[in-house]
């Protein structure tokens, strides 16, 4: 029940705000808004007007993240950590369907957690599909697919599908 009043609260905050101009204090605001249907919500939670969440009962988000302009988030077992920023026209989506009798349309929905972990970028126009996990520190390349988990901290991942592209050197 939860979860479906948390579609609704999520379309309600994304309607009132939308006229809002994007300044970072109205940003933070929307971002409070958000948290408060959220299952875990840090400080400085900064959301872009269009940004579009399905239902934000099982988000997870830590301190100080950025979700950019027409970004969408769907599912209920995401996890973005702390000092995450989120690029422009992104999807993420923790759901996923199995093919049954013949068809994907009627087949069996999979809910699978996505993490992205503390520090990372994941630049615009990415998809992160559920199973998907983004390590600490790493940047996530524009215009890729992230589809499995990667375990290798501060390093630069990119492709349809993502994979491992070089080490940042900082």
């Amino acid at each position: 029940m939860k979860h479906k009043i948390s579609i609704i609260y999520s379309w309600f905050i994304r309607l009132i705000t939308s006229v809002l101009p994007n300044t970072p204090g109205i940003m933070r605001f929307r971002g409070w808004l958000y948290s408060l249907m959220m299952k875990k919500c840090g400080k400085d939670f900064q959301v872009s007007s269009s940004v579009i969440f399905n239902s934000v009962s099982g988000l997870e988000i830590g301190d100080h993240v950025y979700i950019a302009h027409n970004t969408v988030i769907l599912g209920i077992k995401i996890v973005i950590e702390d000092e995450v920023l989120i690029g422009p026209n992104c999807v993420i989506s923790g759901g996923n369907h199995t093919f049954s009798n013949e068809s994907f349309r009627f087949g069996k929905k999979q809910n699978r957690e996505v993490i992205i972990k503390k520090g990372s970028w994941v630049g615009g126009n990415c998809s992160i599909v559920g199973g998907a996990i983004l390590p600490k520190q790493s940047i996530l390349a524009a215009g890729s697919v992230l589809n499995k988990e990667f375990n290798q901290s501060k390093m630069i991942y990119g492709g349809v599908p993502a994979k491992c592209l070089k080490k940042i050197f900082i």
